[in-house]
């Protein structure tokens, strides 16, 4: 095992421990009833607006203080997440015949994701968080997204996990917004 120094945007170098050997770990995944896809999809896609990429284009280009960074994505994302990508998924699957509609985001916040990126840039594996709204064979519609807290959890570093259990408080305050049980674990 070697240690790589990994340099924060305070100027202080962190020590990160890095192996080669395969790492297994238990996610928690969640998957919760929601109104059909199509319903849900503008009620979630409101909640969480799409990532202003021209507006922070102008903030790296002009290379404004983080500070700035901060503020401006607080306002852009009223309940701590942007949709940084979205794919429709049930147009080119129903051309192989499937019928279930489903639509896949990468759900984030790059000023949150900074903070553990800067104990260990692995936390990039997770950031944005992974969320799907989509239907089973019944016709039942389902919001699935693996609980942060376990994902970034499995680095084993104090300061990311902090940051994944933080993570499940937002994520658990984004279901109530859209009127989603919220499950134990992520208030726990």
């Amino acid at each position: 095992m070697s240690d790589r120094p990994d340099m924060s945007p305070s100027g202080t170098i962190n020590r990160m421990p890095v192996t080669p050997e395969p790492v297994r770990y238990a996610v928690t995944r969640l998957t919760l009833p929601i109104q059909p896809v199509r319903n849900f999809q503008p009620l979630y896609e409101a909640a969480v607006p799409m990532y202003p990429h021209a507006d922070v284009a102008a903030l790296v280009s002009r290379q404004a203080p983080w500070s700035e960074m901060i503020e401006f994505i607080d306002a852009a994302a009223p309940n701590g997440f942007l949709i940084y990508f979205r794919n429709d998924v049930q147009p080119v699957m129903s051309l192989a015949g499937d019928n279930a509609d489903c639509i896949s985001y990468l759900m984030g916040n790059h000023t949150i994701a900074e903070r553990m990126f800067r104990h260990d840039p692995r936390a990039m594996l997770y950031a944005p968080l992974h969320t799907v709204i989509w239907e089973d064979a019944d016709g039942s519609a389902w919001f699935t997204v693996d609980q942060p807290s376990t994902q970034f959890g499995s680095l084993g570093i104090p300061e990311v996990a902090k940051v994944g259990v933080e993570l499940d408080r937002k994520l658990a305050t984004l279901l109530e917004v859209l009127e989603v049980s919220v499950p134990d674990v992520l208030i726990a």
